[in-house]
């Protein structure tokens, strides 16, 4: 499948994270020496993808700052001799970076800032969607975007997926399948006994305009939530096909201190 734009929701107040997501974005808390989205961005570069459209919070600027230009920076390394680490901070080459503001006040939930991005999502295109605090980990370098785009067939959507302990599958959306390998509903917090796999849904797709456009028609679920899922369950019941891709390599979430710390030792090395 050939898609070149992805749809990057970051604007979340990291609340799991206080006090330090008070002065630091949630997407830039540090895995080594890159921010935890750049993995989410370098994993879409090496699949092609090259239209990047990242929905930020109203106060969001430290996103922006990391990839764009640093002059000063720049002519600091320039002057000190330190030429070989101007390498590290250039900006990307021959991709197109977008800013969405979302508003603080208002809807909440994951569908809401794929619906607006929806305005640059063409008739007949299908984009990339991924959560910009956790990604994949390949120790190898490969791109899990890049399997899951090859996985999916054409005008169909895709859900990555990741594996986990049976045991631990009740702290989870456990995505049941049918015999072809197609979504067929999430089970939310299930015992190991109710579950009905062990996969895990962790917000990774390649969705069509249509679910794109079924996420600005929500209404809001139980908790006022608007929830991406629920679009996908509409595209689902009025005949559309999710292909249920499992991840290869590690499912890294920075979202809590200890995914955190965990994502920490599995890239940097214990």
């Amino acid at each position: 499948m050939n898609v070149t734009k992805a749809i990057i929701p970051v604007a979340g107040w990291g609340t799991r994270r206080l006090p330090i997501t008070k002065t630091i974005e949630k997407c830039m808390l540090p895995i080594g020496n890159r921010p935890l989205v750049d993995y989410v961005v370098q994993d879409c570069l090496k699949a092609g993808i090259n239209d990047l459209y990242f929905v930020v919070g109203e106060q969001s600027t430290q996103l922006q700052d990391y990839y764009r230009s640093n002059i000063p920076l720049n002519d600091y390394l320039r002057r000190n001799g330190k030429e070989d680490k101007l390498a590290l901070i250039a900006p990307i080459d021959d991709v197109q970076l977008h800013f969405i503001v979302q508003p603080g006040q208002g809807k909440y939930g994951t569908a809401v800032p794929i619906a607006l991005a929806a305005p640059y999502v063409e008739e007949g295109e299908s984009v990339v969607v991924l959560m910009g605090d956790d990604f994949i980990w390949n120790e190898d370098g490969s791109s899990e975007v890049a399997r899951l785009l090859e996985a999916t067939p054409e005008g169909s959507c895709g859900l990555l997926a990741a594996r986990v302990d049976k045991n631990d599958v009740s702290k989870y959306g456990v995505i049941e399948t049918d015999e072809q390998g197609n979504y067929v509903r999430i089970v939310d917090q299930p015992t190991p006994e109710e579950a009905p796999s062990d996969l895990i849904n962790i917000s990774k797709y390649v969705l069509t305009k249509e679910v794109i456009d079924l996420a600005r028609g929500l209404q809001p679920a139980h908790n006022g939530e608007y929830q991406l899922p629920d679009a996908i369950n509409q595209y689902v019941a009025n005949g559309g096909k999710v292909k249920v891709v499992p991840a290869q390599g590690e499912y890294l979430d920075g979202g809590s201190v200890e995914g955190w710390l965990h994502a920490n030792n599995v890239v940097v090395g214990k």
